[in-house]
């Protein structure tokens, strides 16, 4: 661990209120005896009023009050950061080794009876995604720092329906975690307009000297989210879809990240949902067929046609 970081920790150890002796404090950072004297000596001439007391019952303190930082976490602040930190490194979280680092430190600035608690609240949570692609890892890292620091960047894309793929300069807007992929939300010079890209696609990126001034009030969640259901917002040709079934199939269809933005009403035993005509027979036929028996459509009769269609295409290819 760098100076820095040690005496910062000493600091924090000195900050819980017991008095620590210079060998207790050596072998929690795992460093020489000789390195902690040194530390607190810069710590006091830096201004920092450490009491040190002889004796058997010597040891290091803090004087009273002298932290009054709002850095300083209870247990269920240090509890939720750990876990977001689980999730952050399942999702694919580029920065992951900081991250480590990171939640590391909260465990050095706890005391003994603070970290035997959130042991106890880690050892059984866990997050269970896909595996990441390590070649995303670096690209999410270049893609983070152009979005910071705004510069461009020219990137190889392959399209998931072109053979070959192309090279263009973007403007990322953004970054976006969604359905265990990553995304980017940037300005197409290639195509003069804000573009989503999966990440996995990029084959190779490369930073560029170019600038560029990001939209103050851009998002690049709603961007994305608008992309989805773009077509779902269309007033035109709206129609009702209603489907009964059992209430466990059901909840989980009004929870659907496109039919959950559609549903108008809902029962015990049936939902209801409202949208654009291309949409219901071109997305829906395929999200439902995953429900099997569990669920039924009653209207519109013209959509039961549709799903017959679908079917009968699915039985086809598998049958020849």
């Amino acid at each position: 661990m760098p100076k820095n970081d040690n005496m910062l920790a000493i600091l924090w150890m000195l900050n819980l209120g017991v008095k620590i002796t210079a060998k207790q404090i050596s072998e929690r950072l795992e460093i020489n005896i000789r390195s902690v004297y040194r530390y607190i000596d810069a710590l006091c001439v830096s201004g920092v009023p450490i009491i040190s007391e002889a004796g058997h019952n010597g040891g290091y303190s803090l004087l009273h009050n002298f932290i009054r930082a709002p850095l300083v976490f209870d247990i269920e602040e240090q509890k939720s950061l750990l876990h977001a930190a689980v999730f952050a490194k399942e999702a694919g979280y580029p920065f992951s080794e900081t991250l480590n680092s990171a939640t590391s430190k909260l465990k050095v600035f706890s005391n003994q009876e603070q970290e035997k608690i959130l042991n106890r609240h880690l050892v059984g949570f866990e997050v269970v995604s896909r595996i990441c692609d390590p070649s995303v890892k670096s690209i999410l890292m270049e893609l983070e720092g152009a979005v910071a620091n705004e510069y461009s960047v020219d990137i190889e894309y392959c399209t998931g329906h072109e053979v070959h793929s192309k090279h263009r300069i973007v403007d990322p807007y953004g970054i976006v975690y969604w359905y265990n992929k990553w995304y980017t939300i940037a300005f197409c010079h290639l195509r003069n307009e804000i573009r989503s890209f999966r990440v996995d696609r990029i084959i190779n990126i490369m930073s560029t000297q170019i600038t560029f001034k990001r939209p103050e009030v851009f998002s690049a969640r709603e961007f994305f989210t608008k992309n989805l259901l773009s077509k779902g917002e269309s007033k035109v040709a709206l129609c009702t879809i209603i489907i009964e079934g059992k209430s466990e199939a059901l909840n989980d269809l009004c929870l659907h990240w496109f039919l959950g933005h559609h549903l108008t009403e809902r029962t015990e035993n049936k939902a209801v949902f409202v949208m654009d005509e291309s949409s219901l027979h071109t997305y829906v036929p395929h999200i439902l067929i995953s429900y099997g028996k569990a669920i039924k459509v009653l209207e519109p009769i013209s959509f039961k046609a549709t799903m017959a269609a679908v079917l009968s295409d699915l039985l086809t290819h598998y049958l020849h």
